[in-house]
């Protein structure tokens, strides 16, 4: 399984907000919408977190002192 990539878990993320934002979205269906966007936020988080890595990683490099 493909692992998707930080603008898809944007795009999936816009999506279960718009479905929760629908009047004829059952209680059942707003839990599991709210759990599955939990989830797709969290990957996202952790990608930024490993970019963050990264790019100090690389100033670090670059400058040779830990910024």
């Amino acid at each position: 399984m493909k692992t998707a990539t930080f603008e898809e878990n944007l795009e999936l993320t816009k999506g279960y907000i718009e479905r929760l934002m629908d009047k004829d979205v059952t209680l059942e269906e707003s839990i599991e919408l709210y759990q599955k966007a939990q989830d797709v936020i969290a990957q996202a988080q952790k990608m930024l977190e490993e970019a963050k890595l990264k790019v100090d990683e690389i100033k670090k490099d670059r400058s040779g002192v830990d910024r």
